[in-house]
């Protein structure tokens, strides 16, 4: 099985293809994310991750890029900060800010009905995880798993004050091709 840790940093995976655009020890090939194409043949991988990866650079077309190197079947993790992290305000190479509900429009019959938008498309959504900051906000701990329950209840908490109350810290979803 083939896989991609896509600007690994420090984050260095045995039996992983580790990419990341500074030359650090472990790091097997050196790329900047916004040079593309990727140097890979399309659909040489069954994964790939991309944690704290892109809200850095120009995301749709790094998307497009991730879905050709896709093997059919494969998937792509991808962690991002929420938007109501504050994590998106103290780093200031931070670019983009991301809601659950994002990646529904890399969806091929996504709710959103917005499937012209891109000349591509995932399958569906394998899963979507909503983190909360839990040290030393021990109270977000039975908040986290109330809001993951279902996606309509990471929805609602998009869509109230709860958000407000509550910041998030990090989004998980994996897309399958």
């Amino acid at each position: 099985m083939k896989r991609l840790n896509l600007g690994c940093g420090t984050d260095i995976r045995p039996d992983w293809v580790n990419l990341d655009r500074v030359p650090l020890p472990g790091v097997n090939i050196v790329h900047d994310l916004n040079d593309l194409p990727l140097p890979f043949d399309d659909a040489a991988f069954n994964h790939v991750t991309a944690q704290d990866v892109l809200e850095h650079v120009a995301y749709i077309p790094l998307l497009r890029e991730l879905h050709r190197i896709l093997r059919s079947g494969g998937t792509l993790t991808i962690q991002v900060p929420h938007f109501t992290s504050a994590y998106n305000f103290i780093d200031p190479t931070h670019r983009y800010r991301f809601s659950i509900r994002t990646f529904e429009f890399f969806i091929s019959d996504s709710s959103f009905g917005r499937g012209y938008y891109f000349d591509f498309s995932f399958s569906r959504v394998v899963a979507r995880h909503i983190s909360f900051m839990t040290r030393p906000l021990f109270y977000n701990i039975p908040i986290e798993a109330l809001i993951n329950t279902h996606y309509r209840a990471q929805k609602y908490y998009e869509l109230t004050m709860l958000c407000a109350l509550f910041p998030a810290t990090n989004i998980t979803v994996t897309l399958m091709k």
